[in-house]
C-alpha cells in the first residue's frame, strides 16, 4: 500500500519535469531547424520580440561565457552538482516549493543537455524596447526564472508567517 501512494506523486513530479524538458527540447530543435532553413537570418521580428538563434557557452543569459575548454568543463560539472542538489531539495520539499523546484529542475536539465550535446546552449528569445535588448534566452530559462521567482515569493510569505506568530 505504501509503495502505491509513493508512486503517484513521484510520477506526477517526473511528468512535470519531463514535459518542461520536452517543451524546451522541441522549441530548440524547431528554432535550430528554422535557422538552418533560413540560413541564419532572423526567424521572427516585431517591435518588442525577435527570434534569432545564438549559441550561449556561458550560464544564464550568456554570463560567464568561456572559450577555454577546461573552464567550460568545470562550469558544466558545477551545473551538474547544482542539478543534483536541486533533486535532493525536491525530494525533501512539499507543496508549492516542490513545484517551484521541479520547474527549475526541468529547465536546468534542458540547458544541461544542450551543454553536453552541443557544447553550448541555443538561445533565441530576444525581448527589446527600441534599441534596448534584454538578454537572449530560451524556454528552459523561462521555467528556471519562474521557479526562482516563486521560491523567492514563498520565502517572503513564510517570513511574514513567522513574524505573525
Amino acid at each position: 500500500m505504501t509503495s502505491k501512494s509513493l508512486k503517484k506523486p513521484f510520477l506526477i513530479n517526473l511528468l512535470l519535469v519531463s514535459l518542461i524538458f520536452l517543451f524546451d527540447r522541441f522549441s530548440k530543435i524547431y528554432v535550430i531547424y528554422l535557422d538552418q532553413k533560413l540560413f541564419g537570418v532572423e526567424i521572427f521580428s516585431s517591435n518588442f520580440l525577435n527570434f534569432r538563434l545564438i549559441w550561449n557557452r556561458g550560464i544564464a543569459f550568456g554570463l560567464f561565457s568561456f572559450d577555454q575548454v577546461v573552464l567550460y568543463n568545470i562550469l558544466t560539472i558545477l551545473i551538474l552538482i547544482i542539478i543534483l542538489v536541486i533533486i535532493f531539495m525536491t525530494i525533501k520539499s512539499e507543496g508549492l516549493k516542490k513545484y517551484s523546484l521541479l520547474m527549475i529542475l526541468g529547465g536546468a536539465l534542458g540547458n544541461f543537455f544542450d551543454r553536453v550535446i552541443y557544447r553550448s546552449v541555443p538561445d533565441f528569445i530576444d525581448f527589446h524596447v527600441g534599441q534596448f535588448h534584454w538578454f537572449i534566452f530560451n524556454v528552459a530559462d523561462i521555467f528556471i526564472t519562474v521557479g526562482v521567482f516563486f521560491m523567492i515569493l514563498l520565502e517572503f510569505t513564510n517570513i511574514n508567517k513567522v513574524k505573525d506568530k
